[in-house]
């Protein structure tokens, strides 16, 4: 009953692809975000912000072990944090510059390739690769670094090289890039950074760099980054993921590389579950919650609930309406 929800009860079926719809304040994240979430956070012991109100949460609680909410924010709480160290893979890319010869002979361990601590890194911008000076009544000005022009890194660094490459050309190569340089060499430390890029090049992330700031990357970005994340950890127990609007910006054909992920968590024995609008998400569900009819104080009701197709023969919903146009064009198309 949090917020405009009208006392109602809702059933979330799991190891399948829910999606939670509906129009704009039709209760969709009052119930999933506030109410469920929030309130299995309770019941597996993680703490987090009160549920909203409601009387009782049953089921088989004991088919999922954790709920895992995921949203847009950042990555990381600083500039510092980019998709490479997020996924382990820039552990084992130092690894690997530490083990060329060069770096044996420096004595270069492979903390000597980081930009986060001393030794290695330029000290003059402590790794950033900028200096930002602060003006007092106008927007801070950001400058390459003078000492390193941007590299990051020492000089006696960047002379260890990898195949013609040093660490800060690496940090410079888009996912697909360093997949395709490090797949050259059937090497076990190659296998083994290939593995961890894979899931990002898996969610459609191929085109970003290594060493992209996590602040310069979209809300949805940052969305797949994590999803990268959960499919590179095998031994995970079955978790329900919540996912809010995870299509906003992208193209139809980035969303079927993300419906092919969420399918892959099915897969492992997880469940997900899908607040959305977007019609290509919503037809390819096992199960649509649809909210509302409207927005505010008319909605706050589950509108019907079933497969996309029973969802389009609802004359009540707003969602069918549009979703029986889409999957009629679907059945055009396959007979054409």
């Amino acid at each position: 009953a949090q917020n405009n929800l009208k006392s109602i009860d809702v059933k979330f079926p799991l190891h399948v692809m829910t999606v939670v719809s509906g129009v704009s304040g039709s209760g969709k994240s009052s119930l999933v975000r506030d109410v469920f979430y929030r309130a299995l956070l309770r019941h597996y012991g993680e703490g987090g912000e009160m549920p909203g109100t409601y009387s009782r949460l049953s089921g088989d609680m004991d088919r999922i072990h954790s709920v895992e909410f995921v949203d847009q924010n950042p990555i990381g709480k600083s500039t510092r944090s980019n998709p490479a160290t997020y996924l382990k893979a820039f552990d084992e890319i130092r690894k690997l510059f530490a083990e060329q010869q060069g770096a044996k002979q420096m004595g270069f361990s492979p903390s000597y390739f980081s930009f986060n601590s001393e030794g290695g890194r330029c000290e003059e911008c402590k790794g950033e690769g900028t200096i930002t000076v602060e003006m007092q009544f106008m927007a801070d000005i950001v400058l390459e670094c003078e000492s390193c022009h941007g590299k990051r890194y020492k000089q006696d660094v960047l002379d260890i090289e990898y195949r013609g490459k040093n660490i800060s050309d690496v940090l410079d190569m888009t996912i697909n890039q360093a997949i395709e340089f490090f797949s050259e060499v059937n090497g076990s430390q190659e296998k083994r950074i290939i593995k961890r890029l894979k899931p990002l090049q898996d969610v459609g992330l191929g085109y970003i760099k290594l060493g992209q700031s996590s602040s310069t990357l979209s809300g949805g970005e940052n969305q797949r980054v994590k999803l990268a994340f959960f499919l590179s950890n095998e031994k995970q127990e079955s978790t329900l993921f919540i996912f809010d609007e995870p299509t906003t910006g992208l193209h139809f054909h980035d969303i079927n590389t993300l419906l092919k992920s969420f399918n892959q968590l099915i897969e492992r024995g997880h469940t997900v579950v899908i607040i959305e609008h977007n019609m290509d998400i919503i037809k390819c569900a096992d199960h649509v919650i649809d909210m509302g009819p409207e927005g505010g104080k008319e909605g706050g009701y589950v509108v019907c609930t079933g497969t996309p197709e029973e969802i389009a023969e609802c004359s009540a919903s707003y969602t069918g309406m549009f979703l029986k146009e889409k999957l009629r064009s679907c059945f055009k198309f396959i007979e054409k």
